[in-house]
């Protein structure tokens, strides 16, 4: 097996690293046959779902569930 060295990652800045990681990863999950839903977890997504056709309105925004979690993280 080739070595970071070897193939010249050694000398890709962090970002590039991560990058490529991703790049990696996203092609061996392309490769991955689906995982198929359990039975509990296929109601729920039909749960959620009929809940939101049924309350298209009742949401919270993003950045209103991005600053609760981190002022939770921060404690």
């Amino acid at each position: 097996m080739p070595t970071l060295e070897q193939l010249g990652i050694d000398r890709l800045t962090v970002a590039e690293r991560l990058a490529l990681v991703q790049e990696i990863l996203d092609s061996v999950s392309a490769e991955q046959p689906p995982v198929p839903l359990s039975d509990a977890k296929r109601q729920e997504l039909g749960r959620r779902l009929a809940d939101h056709l049924a309350n298209p309105a009742n949401v919270v925004p993003w950045e209103q569930v991005k600053a609760e979690a981190l002022a939770r993280w921060q404690q």
